[in-house]
């Protein structure tokens, strides 16, 4: 066999090998896409079929609801405002080139699973408008390209973890309407150079959250003015009941000398 015929043989094994690699599943994506489902209460409002978990991608097309490839891997999952039930599995983390994570506006529960740390070509995460519990995972820093951290209108409590304003790349930020507390991290509203700082429309709706650029908090105590009130009220009180007291005596003074003037003209003799 001359080295003409070598080579060829050679190019024909690795374009069968390419064809077979893109026409294989591969183990991780199809782990991260059969765990979603088992994670979620109503897959079927997804009409995904298991059997298409196995090849999940046909090089940029999928056969997967909400689903986008690119090089035979999964890269985006839109699943937005399908009413959704169940929890954010953490078994996503196995999808290692996602870079678009979507779960917006559905009923999903429970907490943001800190194994989202793995997705590190994560550039957008929304899991904004539903009902996660538990507290803002600080491991979402591991993701270093997020641009994008939509959090709003959740139940999600705790601080909001200061490491995530050491996401360089973050220029939209959004965690309004949960139950958060405690101070609002300077590294997310004073940021030096020409990182993006949040103003108060991240940060609104959370009752015990503080800080800059929220307005400072009511104070829990009286007022100035209902304390100057009750002052005012106090000392007309004391002023009413003194002068009450004043007639009072008045009156006494006034009967007990008519009785004593009575008593001195009954003994004085007539002229």
């Amino acid at each position: 066999m001359d080295v003409g015929r070598v080579v060829l043989v050679l190019l024909l094994l690795c374009v069968m090998w390419i064809q077979i690699q893109l026409c294989s599943s591969d183990p991780s994506d199809e782990a991260c896409l059969t765990q979603l489902s088992k994670s979620l209460q109503d897959p079927n409002r997804l009409n995904w079929k298991q059997e298409n978990f196995a090849k999940p991608c046909n090089d940029s097309t999928s056969n997967l609801q909400g689903a986008i490839c690119n090089n035979g891997r999964i890269y985006k999952l839109s699943l937005n405002n399908l009413a959704l039930h169940g929890t954010i599995s953490p078994f996503l983390a196995n999808c290692t080139n996602l870079q678009a994570l979507d779960l917006s506006s559905n009923f999903l529960t429970g907490p943001i699973p800190p194994d989202l740390q793995s997705l590190v070509n994560l550039a957008v995460l929304n899991l904004s408008a539903n009902r996660l519990e538990g507290e803002i995972p600080p491991q979402l820093t591991m993701c270093a390209y997020l641009n994008i951290i939509d959090l709003h209108q959740n139940l999600l409590t705790g601080p909001i973890p200061q490491q995530l304003g050491l996401l360089v790349r973050l220029s939209a930020f959004d965690v309004s309407n949960n139950r958060l507390a405690g101070p609002i991290p300077s590294s997310l509203t004073n940021r030096s150079g020409n990182l993006p700082r949040f103003n108060a429309s991240s940060f609104v709706g959370n009752k015990d959250l503080y800080g800059y650029p929220l307005p400072p908090l009511r104070s829990k105590g009286l007022s100035i003015l209902a304390i100057v009130g009750i002052g005012l009220g106090s000392g007309l009180a004391s002023l009413v009941l003194s002068f009450t007291g004043v007639c009072i005596w008045l009156k006494v003074t006034d009967r007990k000398m008519a009785q004593e003037e009575g008593k001195i003209s009954h003994l004085m003799p007539d002229y």
